[in-house]
């Protein structure tokens, strides 16, 4: 559990002839940065419904929730989207797409949500003039892109065991100078890999080479570079992937390109 949740999301308001292209742009959204985090493959959806039986728990009439309803899963069914019933899921106001996710447990859980509204409009007021020339209430959608920041990243940190795709890593790249003499050196490597926008820590402590490197296995960081007096001279880096093992040593330039396509295209 968390202490806090917090949640980016939009409200769209639209007209009715709208509203299954608006539904289709949320949907592609969700499911773009799901691809992007690696967490599509995990998630199943649920078209969440009004309980008829527990009326107290929702506004509106039976007939909008049944138009409400049927509008929905007509748009579910003509965007091919292979989703599950929910009853008694739907929030209080309408029904909605839940994007649900199985965390290493088992548990389900609701990641990212996209909701059709027909109730609200009216009560809050909202009203736009249509083509012909008659005030109406709009159609609202509710939507999130990331769900909720900590439920996502907790959810991250478990499917991939701390070990996250280098460019979601809060430390990317650790320079490790075998000794004194070879800080200036490793400061120099560390600069130029900041200056191009990486995130670096530059690990000057008095201990033995192989201990800061079992250090950064242990904190899983993406890659080592190991500098010495054969590196200072030539201008070049020896590299430990954490994907990859011992990779050899690279001149700076190139192991800076290698880093910055990885990042580019958030490799997993």
């Amino acid at each position: 559990r968390v202490r806090q949740f917090t949640i980016s999301e939009g409200h769209l308001m639209c007209r009715p002839d709208q509203l299954e292209q608006e539904f289709k742009s949320c949907l592609e959204l969700a499911i773009y940065m799901l691809k992007t985090l690696g967490l599509y493959e995990d998630v199943s959806y649920r078209f969440s419904l009004w309980d008829p039986n527990d009326r107290d728990k929702y506004i509106g009439t039976e007939e909008q929730w049944n138009e409400s309803q049927g509008m929905m899963r007509k748009i579910l069914d003509h965007l091919e989207i292979p989703y599950v019933d929910g009853v008694g899921e739907a929030a209080f106001y309408g029904p909605k797409l839940d994007i649900q996710i199985k965390n290493v447990f088992g548990k389900e859980d609701t990641i990212i949500t996209i909701q059709v509204d027909q109730m609200l409009a009216e009560k809050f007021g909202m009203e736009y003039v249509d083509a012909d020339g008659k005030k109406k209430n709009p159609n609202i959608i509710h939507r999130t892109s990331l769900g909720c920041y900590e439920r996502t990243l907790a959810l991250l940190i478990e499917k991939y065991a701390g070990a996250l795709p280098m460019w979601l890593m809060p430390t990317q790249i650790k320079v490790l100078p075998i000794s004194e003499r070879h800080h200036e050196y490793a400061a120099k490597v560390a600069e130029q890999l900041e200056n191009a926008g990486l995130r670096v820590e530059n690990d000057t402590r008095n201990e033995k080479i192989g201990y800061k490197i079992r250090e950064a296995q242990m904190q899983k960081i993406p890659y080592m570079l190991v500098v010495g007096d054969k590196e200072a001279e030539e201008g070049t880096v020896s590299v430990r992937s954490r994907k990859e093992g011992d990779v050899g040593a690279l001149p700076v330039a190139e192991f800076l390109s290698r880093a910055l396509t990885e990042v580019a295209t958030k490799a997993k």
